[in-house]
């Protein structure tokens, strides 16, 4: 059951860079949303990042089309027994105080020790809910994920941002070759 008071939930961006939410209290207006009624609030009323995860035993593209002019070139790519993340990155997930780059790393390389693999693929896929993040904060978003994952020694690759790829998928029919999450 959803609190009453987060149905009217209102979201307040100050100076472009910092965001808070406001809920009406019948005793004094307008009340901050602290940061746990946030995250209640967010399991609540629905999730943002949506996570496709794969084990591939197999995971090769070639760059079909390009989607952002401004995205470098791009080749294409062999990979071997990786954990695949299909990302969804909607506006929420590259807020301040987002938990979203966290929980994907963390499930990335939970996923990898179930596999006892180290390769992990982060692959932009904004087909997984309706609304996606601004381009630049959501491939900021994957980079920094990636930055994280190999800071804890894990080979990372990211499939080129910006375009729609041909692609191979070799996987196994087991539980645990396709886990969807949303947080």
């Amino acid at each position: 059951v959803i609190p009453s008071p987060f149905l009217s939930l209102q979201k307040v961006t100050v100076s472009g860079t910092h965001t808070f939410f406001l809920y009406p209290n019948a005793n004094s207006g307008m009340v901050r949303l602290s940061k746990n009624d946030r995250n209640d609030w967010r399991e609540g009323i629905g999730k943002t990042m949506r996570v496709l995860f794969w084990y591939c035993e197999r995971f090769d593209w070639t760059c079909a089309m390009k989607t952002l002019e401004d995205a470098p070139d791009a080749g294409p790519a062999e990979n071997e027994n990786s954990v695949v993340a299909f990302v969804h990155i909607e506006p929420d997930d590259v807020e301040d105080g987002s938990s979203a780059e966290t929980k994907l790393v963390k499930n990335s390389k939970w996923l990898a020790r179930k596999w006892e693999i180290t390769q992990v693929v982060l692959h932009s896929f904004t087909h997984l809910g309706e609304e996606k993040a601004e381009v630049t904060r959501a491939k900021a978003l994957l980079d920094r994920a990636r930055q994280r994952l190999e800071n804890a020694g894990y080979s990372v690759v990211q499939t080129p941002y910006g375009y729609f790829l041909n692609l191979v998928i070799k996987t196994r029919g087991h539980p645990l070759a396709r886990v969807y999450k949303e947080f």
